[in-house]
């Protein structure tokens, strides 16, 4: 990327949770980015994640203060690196993005609307939800489809439970079951013949899983929208 363009695109911060998902958008900007500013160009891109312990601990006391003191501490280090604005590719975390945003300095963008934007464009009617348990029975997305008009359903108790024991204690690791795999494919199914015609990856680490392909629904791969969504707010003058 020419120095002359570098000045023009914004530089975009990273509050990072789970590694493999922070990993995934961070590589989704970069190799994505070359469409759009030219070969093996990219915006600058910075990053600070906390100990995952650290949220964990959080989540399971259900401090989501906790958790928003946590995403401050990194968004004042990715300013003073010189981050324009910031993303969190984390679902489950967002819960706190209220708590965040009234005090913080820096502009953010909640991975919910991307997901509820893109089911508009692409006409879903009622979405399926997946992703950990603290984010399933939370209204991350419940607010953001019902302002756009959009029903979902989420999955129940023990197929949420199951998938939350999944996420933390495979995918967060990089570890990838078939037995797994096929949990997630049988509770999109049973989504699906409740008449959802979309889900929702609501978890960073589920599209590392599930596609299109192998999906018993169209995916909203929440990872991938918001890394995109960072791409155009990057180049956005």
């Amino acid at each position: 990327m020419k120095a002359n363009v570098e000045k023009m695109v914004k530089h975009i911060g990273i509050v990072g949770c789970s590694a493999e998902g922070a990993s995934l958008c961070y590589r989704t900007i970069c190799v994505e980015g070359a469409s759009r500013l030219g070969l093996h160009g990219h915006p600058q891109v910075s990053m600070h994640t906390h100990s995952l312990a650290d949220y964990v601990d959080c989540l399971d006391r259900a401090d989501i203060d906790g958790v928003g003191d946590l995403m401050l501490s990194s968004a004042s280090k990715l300013e003073r690196a010189g981050a324009d604005f910031l993303i969190c590719p984390d679902n489950t975390i967002h819960q706190a993005m209220k708590y965040v945003t009234c005090r913080s300095s820096m502009p953010w963008l909640h991975i919910a609307d991307g997901v509820a934007s893109e089911a508009t464009a692409r006409g879903y009617k009622r979405v399926a939800l997946t992703g950990t348990q603290w984010l399933v029975e939370s209204e991350v997305y419940p607010d953001k489809l019902a302002a756009a008009g959009i029903e979902y359903i989420r999955p129940n108790k023990d197929e949420r439970q199951r998938m939350g024991e999944i996420i933390m204690e495979e995918l967060v690791y990089g570890i990838f079951k078939p037995d797994s795999i096929a949990h997630f494919q049988k509770v999109i199914e049973r989504l699906k013949q409740q008449g959802c015609d979309a889900v929702i990856l609501g978890c960073t680490e589920i599209p590392l899983i599930l596609n299109d392909e192998n999906s018993p629904l169209p995916t909203l791969d929440s990872t991938r929208l918001l890394a995109r969504a960072a791409l155009d707010c990057a180049l956005r003058q």
